[in-house]
């Protein structure tokens, strides 16, 4: 090939190569950008999906660097755990003496309890000297210069309802649990309508730990007054504790938890019961083309179904949602009224410890899964249904005995 003919010949793949170069240029300016790309794909709701059951599966896992150290320390990790293990069995014989301190110190308690339960069921009347009050509002009133006139139209009305016979009558606090239980959203979704006259009655709600003999738990008593609707005079709920750690996962122990409770049988009145209903269905005979009305009897919501919880599976059967969702829900109410409702009830009553369960509320949604059935509830759910011609004209064979949570 002659020098010329050389010269063409590169000229040629020359001007080829700048043409690739070109279509090269254009594709990338018209190729969307890494971040382009990524955009898009965080709005795909498929990618989303796939990405955060990605990231699931991976979360709680141990990192590849465990596995990468050398056979001489995992021994020596192996040792540390054993060490975890018995540091957890003695974490647990700890929180059953705190259980002792609570038995013991229940007894300090009580005589305050009983005075208040006086106080609201109007059978003392207290003093001047333990009426006395100052709240913060009062402070501000003064300073604003407001307390004055307040009192003088407090009085003025005071004086105005002893003339008019209003307050003569009036015994106690009228409503108090009733009121309380209405205060924590978590217990009104439990009450019905036809509840709140029965609750109305509540006198008293008692917490009473088991004795050292006996296996770890406590009982919820509800005392109520004479009422049309049952004829006990006392409602119990017996919740059982574990503080054992388990053998299997012995590193999910982080103290008590229920793991069982136990209701009680309501002697109903007739037609009283509240926690079935009435319906009524019309029904066609096949052959005959006959209509007749049929009636029966089906569970009711209500806040007296909270003595009738669901039976705690054996051993390690699994338990549908539904119940696991029930149990979960009344094992965190029995926790709350144990720990916080008994011993705070009068803050409950004006309101003032809504905002510290609200808290707390929010800060239990954001703990693990695993938490579950540490104490929570997590709302307690009916399939019956609340149909406007509630007629309970008597109480079906199987709510006369009652059903109750095995113990483990």
């Amino acid at each position: 090939m002659s020098s010329g003919d050389t010269d063409a010949h590169a000229l040629t793949i020359k001007e080829e190569n700048e043409d690739k170069l070109e279509n090269v240029d254009e594709v990338a300016t018209t190729m969307p950008s890494a971040s382009q790309l990524t955009s898009e794909m965080m709005q795909n709701p498929q990618v989303l999906a796939a990405l955060q059951q990605r990231l699931d599966s991976i979360v709680g896992t141990p990192s590849g660097y465990i596995d990468s150290l050398p056979k001489v320390i995992k021994r020596r990790i192996h040792a540390l755990k054993n060490l975890q293990v018995e540091s957890t069995k003695i974490e647990a014989k700890f929180y059953e003496e705190v259980h002792e301190l609570e038995r013991k110190y229940s007894s300090l308690y009580q005589p305050l309890f009983e005075k208040r339960s006086l106080v609201v069921n109007g059978t003392y009347e207290p003093l001047d000297d333990e009426c006395e009050w100052e709240s913060e509002n009062e402070e501000e009133e003064e300073k604003n210069g407001e307390k004055d006139e307040v009192n003088a139209l407090a009085n003025e009305m005071e004086d105005k309802a002893k003339l008019d016979g209003e307050d003569e009558d009036i015994k106690g606090i009228p409503e108090f649990w009733l009121t309380i239980f209405k205060n924590i959203p978590m217990m009104q979704e439990m009450i019905q309508e036809h509840d709140e006259p029965i609750l109305k009655s509540l006198q008293d709600v008692r917490v009473v730990f088991s004795m050292p003999e006996e296996p770890l738990g406590f009982t919820l008593e509800f005392v109520f007054d004479s009422n049309s609707y049952f004829s006990n005079t006392t409602l119990t709920k017996y919740y059982r504790l574990q503080s054992q750690p388990d053998e299997k996962e012995p590193f999910t122990f982080e103290g008590p938890e229920i793991i069982s409770c136990t209701g009680c049988k309501i002697d109903w009145v007739k037609r009283k019961n509240v926690t079935v209903k009435t319906i009524k269905k019309k029904q066609k005979h096949k052959e005959r083309g006959v209509v007749r009305t049929v009636t029966k009897q089906v569970n009711n919501d209500s806040f007296f179904n909270f003595f009738t919880p669901p039976d705690v599976p054996e051993d390690d059967a699994e338990m549908d949602e539904d119940t696991e969702n029930l149990l979960s829900s009344d094992f965190e109410i029995g926790h709350m009224i144990r720990e916080r409702v008994v011993p705070r009830a009068v803050l409950y009553f004006t309101g003032e410890a809504g905002d510290d369960f609200d808290e707390e509320e929010e800060d239990e949604d954001d703990d693990d899964d695993d938490d579950e059935r540490r104490f929570n509830v997590d709302g307690s759910d009916s399939d019956s249904q609340n149909d406007s011609d509630y007629d309970p004209d008597k109480d079906p064979k199987s709510k006369e005995t009652p059903q109750e949570c095995k113990q483990q």
